[in-house]
């Protein structure tokens, strides 16, 4: 029973602190699944984000699921995955019926304006912080560049990169 209070607080806490979506709480899910309950292990916690962001729904959804599952099977991965939402269900439905009140606000928008970098700056924390786990040789440095490069210089669909990639590691590795 404590290990399913554990999941539904870490979790909550993620979704309560988690701001700027499921990429800017990879830190917060890492810190807390790999470093505080030792859930997971940093490996399993690279993998985890690997699938998350290529299966559909939310990145902390998806993790929160996951680990869940892992510790507790079925009712785990309910309690994580509730734990997660409830915050921002809750916040969504208080400021969807006065968001339209406030929408036009100086100071809500100059918050908005100034919170934006510090988001960036969460997500490029969480990509290097995955990133360190990530290459294990010479092989996966050269496909990151490969991937980056292909998304940044070209039109390419995010779907039809993973595939590829996918397929391409099945022949490599």
């Amino acid at each position: 029973m404590e290990i399913l209070i554990n999941l539904f607080l870490t979790f909550l806490r993620v979704g309560a602190l988690g701001f700027g979506g499921g990429f800017a709480a990879i830190p917060l899910i890492q810190s807390e699944v790999v470093t505080t309950y030792g859930w997971i292990t940093s490996q399993e916690f690279a993998n985890i984000m690997a699938v998350a962001s290529m299966t559909p729904g939310p990145i902390a959804i998806n993790s929160a699921t996951y680990v869940g599952f892992k510790i507790y099977g079925v009712i785990g991965g309910l309690i994580a995955t509730f734990g997660v939402v409830l915050v921002s269900f809750i916040l969504i439905g208080i400021i969807a019926g006065i968001m339209t009140k406030f929408s036009k606000n100086k100071y809500v928008n100059s918050v908005l304006e100034v919170l934006r970098p510090v988001i960036i700056a969460l997500i490029l924390v969480a990509a290097i912080n995955t990133g360190q786990t990530a290459f294990f040789d010479y092989r996966e440095v050269i496909i990151f560049v490969v991937a980056l490069g292909l998304l940044l210089k070209t039109k390419l669909h995010p779907i039809a990169l993973i595939t590829s990639f996918g397929l391409l590691g099945a022949f490599i590795y």
